[in-house]
């Protein structure tokens, strides 16, 4: 028990600082004492199930972390970690796909955690062209299509400002997880080719970093803005962690040209 405490001791002590919260400002935010909170950090106090939960919540721990808290302190995971395609996600998946399917003509994709392509549309096949095989090689990762030499990047206009965008987000995404995964990626894909910013921003930058794409057998250049969807009231890990990135015309003449 002892061991367990002190584990759990640790995982506190690591979100907790990744929070940037005292153990004052913890045992506030979850209605207990700081002595007791401290006794459970130090391993001289076993903490309950009910306890931990609320601890979860002002750490803002994903559903996967609470998972491995609850099984620090001896207790069975309380959120299930179901594949996509297991018979139990049937609906979701269906939900996912509707999604997808619904969003056409325009590109939409489906990540998971790591950012490995999970499901797309038919519209996502055609911004793949000339992408190496390699890297379209399951488990497929975003990220590494969009900025590779092999990938998109060659056809991206303003590769400078979409690296630097998905850069930020997804270094925010490895501090906010503390996902070793997560940081290995940023480091791989910050250690590609930099390019220097050759293009002015266009209108749609005062609001939204675009894509802008030259695609092949179109004279001008196609430009998206992207939104993304989570399910925000999922109770299984596989489904919390699924993201729907969804791309949307960004002028007429993109518009005009998909939906040709």
């Amino acid at each position: 028990m002892a061991t367990q405490a002190q584990t759990v001791g640790t995982i506190l002590r690591d979100w907790r600082a990744r929070r940037r919260l005292s153990q004052f400002d913890l045992a506030g935010e979850a209605e207990v004492s700081t002595r007791h909170l401290s006794f459970v950090e130090s391993g001289r106090a076993a903490p309950s199930r009910d306890l931990l939960l609320r601890l979860a919540e002002p750490l803002a721990l994903s559903l996967r972390e609470r998972n491995r808290l609850l099984l620090a302190g001896g207790y069975a995971p309380l959120h299930p970690e179901r594949p996509l395609d297991g018979p139990e996600m049937t609906t979701a998946r269906q939900a996912v796909e509707a999604v997808l399917r619904g969003h056409e003509p325009f590109p939409a994709l489906a990540v998971d955690r790591h950012w490995n392509l999970v499901l797309a549309n038919n519209a996502v096949t055609m911004l793949l062209e000339g992408v190496a095989p390699a890297l379209l090689v399951p488990p497929a990762n975003v990220l590494r299509i969009s900025l590779h030499p092999d990938g998109l990047a060659p056809r991206i206009v303003n590769l400078a400002e979409w690296r630097h965008h998905l850069l930020a987000r997804l270094r925010e995404d490895a501090d906010r997880s503390a996902d070793p995964a997560l940081l290995a990626l940023y480091d791989e894909l910050r250690a590609l080719p930099a390019p220097m910013s050759r293009t002015s921003p266009g209108p749609t930058a005062r609001i939204a970093v675009p894509l802008t794409l030259r695609q092949p057998g179109i004279d001008t250049s196609l430009s998206f803005l992207s939104t993304t969807t989570v399910f925000g009231n999922a109770v299984d890990v596989t489904l919390a962690e699924l993201t729907l990135e969804c791309f949307y015309p960004a002028d007429d003449v993109t518009r005009l040209a998909l939906c040709r």
